[in-house]
C-alpha cells in the first residue's frame, strides 16, 4: 500500500540551519564573468558515485554539453552536475564539444573524481563561444568552494530570462529529494525539459530510477508551454547516492512526479511576460494522445494567450483552437462542453445563459483554469502554459543586447 505522499516545501529561499538536505552533496555557484556580474556556474556533486538518469532535448541542433553528457550517463553513473548560464554552447562545433570537454576535465581535477562521472550543461545565447580561459581560470580552486547545501544558490545560477529561482525538497521516509529547474522562454519540451535536476539521498536501482524519471517527465515538464519553441539544451537529470538508505519506492515515485509537476507549473508561471498560469484540461478523450493534442492546440494558441492576457471573455478562440486539430475526425461540436474554471461557456447544441461579465470577473485571476469535454471516451490529459503579454515580445527582441 502507497503511504502518505510527503509535503513538498516550495519556498525559494532555505535556512539552511533549519533544512535537512539530502546526506553527501555539496554545491558551489560562483560567478566565471560569462555575461555580467550574476551568478553563471554551478556544480552539484555527490561526495560517492551515485545511480543516475537523465533524458534530453531531441532537437536536431543540440548543444555540446548534450553531445559529451549522452555520453557520460550511458553507465547509469554520475557524480557532478556542471551547468553554466548565459551562453548555451550551441552551434560552436567542434570547439564548442571540446570547451565542454576541457570544463569537465578541469572539474574533475579539481573534486577528485572521473572526468565521466560529470554531466555538464549550458544554458543562455546560442551560437557564441564560450569565455573558456576566463572559466578555467574561475573553475580552479573548486573544491575550496563546495559546501553543503546551498540549492537555493545553485538554482538561481543556472537562471536565464527567469525571474525567479524554481526549487523544492521533500522528504520520503528517511531520504530527501530536492529539485531545482529554469526555464522562461523558448519552452516547448520534447522528451526532456528546459534545465532540471533532481538529488536523492534514497537507495534506489538504476533502472528503477530512469523509469521513475521518464514517468514524471512525460506528466509535467513534456505537459508545459510557453511559446512553442523546443530548446537546443533541455536537459533533465537525477543522481541518488543511496546514503540515507532504502526507500518506499511508491512513496518516492509519487514524490518525484508531484515535485516536478510543481517546477513545470513555475517554469510556465514565470514564462517570460507572463501575468498568468494558463492550465488547460482537455476530458472524455479517445485517447491520452488525442487530449494532450486539443490541450496543447489551446494552450499554444496566440489568440487564446492573448485573449487571457487582455481578460477578454472571447471564448470563441477555445473552439478555434479546438477545431483546428483537423485530423482529429472524431470530434464533433456537438458532443464538446467548455468550460472557465466552473463557468461553462459551450455546450453543444445546449443553449447556455452565459455572463459575459461574470466570465471576465473570472479572468482576473492570476490562474486561468479551461476544461474542454469531448465526449468520446475516459481518457484525459492536463498541460500548462501562460498568457502572451507585450513583454514577450520586448524580452526577446532585446534578449543578446
Amino acid at each position: 500500500m502507497v503511504g502518505k505522499v510527503p509535503t513538498i516545501t516550495p519556498t525559494n529561499r532555505f535556512d539552511d540551519a533549519s533544512v535537512k538536505w539530502p546526506e553527501g552533496f555539496k554545491t558551489c555557484a560562483i560567478n566565471l564573468g560569462i555575461k555580467n556580474g550574476t551568478l553563471d556556474f554551478t556544480v552539484i556533486q555527490s561526495v560517492v558515485p551515485a545511480n543516475a538518469a537523465a533524458m534530453f532535448t531531441q532537437s536536431r541542433f543540440c548543444g555540446a554539453p548534450l553531445q559529451v553528457g549522452k555520453k557520460h550517463i550511458a553507465n547509469g553513473r554520475l557524480q557532478a552536475f556542471v551547468i553554466n548560464s548565459k551562453n548555451a554552447n550551441v552551434a560552436t562545433g567542434q570547439q564548442g564539444i571540446k570547451n565542454s570537454q576541457r570544463i569537465v576535465h578541469e572539474v574533475a581535477n579539481a573534486l577528485d573524481i572521473l572526468p565521466d562521472d560529470i554531466l555538464p550543461s549550458s544554458t543562455g545565447v546560442i551560437g557564441i563561444q564560450l569565455p573558456i580561459e576566463r572559466m578555467i581560470k574561475g573553475i580552479q580552486g573548486l573544491r575550496h568552494q563546495m559546501s553543503d547545501g546551498g540549492f537555493e544558490r545553485a538554482a538561481e545560477a543556472i537562471m536565464t530570462t527567469d525571474t525567479r529561482p524554481k526549487i523544492r525538497i521533500a522528504k520520503v521516509g528517511g531520504s530527501t529529494l530536492v529539485g531545482i529547474a529554469k526555464g522562461s522562454g523558448m519552452i516547448e519540451p520534447n522528451m526532456a525539459t528546459l534545465l532540471s535536476y533532481f538529488v536523492t539521498d534514497a537507495k534506489i536501482s538504476q533502472p528503477v530510477l530512469h523509469e521513475m524519471m521518464k514517468e514524471a517527465v512525460n506528466e509535467s515538464f513534456n505537459m508545459i508551454s510557453v511559446d512553442t519553441d523546443t530548446s537546443t539544451s533541455d536537459t533533465v537529470a537525477i543522481m541518488a547516492n543511496g546514503l540515507a538508505g532504502e526507500v518506499d519506492i511508491e512513496d518516492f515515485r509519487q514524490a518525484l512526479r508531484s515535485m516536478s509537476i510543481e517546477l513545470a507549473k513555475e517554469i510556465a508561471r514565470d514564462g517570460e511576460g507572463a501575468t498568468k498560469l494558463l492550465e488547460v484540461v482537455v476530458d472524455q478523450a479517445g485517447s491520452f494522445k488525442q487530449a494532450k493534442k486539443v490541450a496543447k492546440s489551446v494552450v499554444n494558441s496566440p489568440l487564446v494567450k492573448t485573449a487571457i492576457f487582455g481578460r477578454d471573455p472571447n471564448w470563441g478562440r477555445i473552439a478555434m483552437a479546438v477545431g483546428k486539430c483537423e485530423d482529429e475526425d472524431q470530434i464533433d461540436p456537438e458532443n464538446i462542453g467548455i468550460a472557465f474554471g466552473d463557468i461553462p461557456v459551450y455546450g453543444g447544441e445546449r443553449e447556455l445563459n452565459l455572463d459575459l461579465d461574470k466570465l471576465q470577473a473570472y479572468l482576473l485571476n492570476e490562474e486561468v483554469s479551461i476544461r474542454i469535454s469531448l465526449g468520446l471516451g475516459e481518457e484525459k490529459a492536463t498541460v500548462w502554459g501562460c498568457d502572451l503579454s507585450y513583454d514577450y515580445v520586448r524580452i526577446n527582441a532585446e534578449y543578446t543586447t
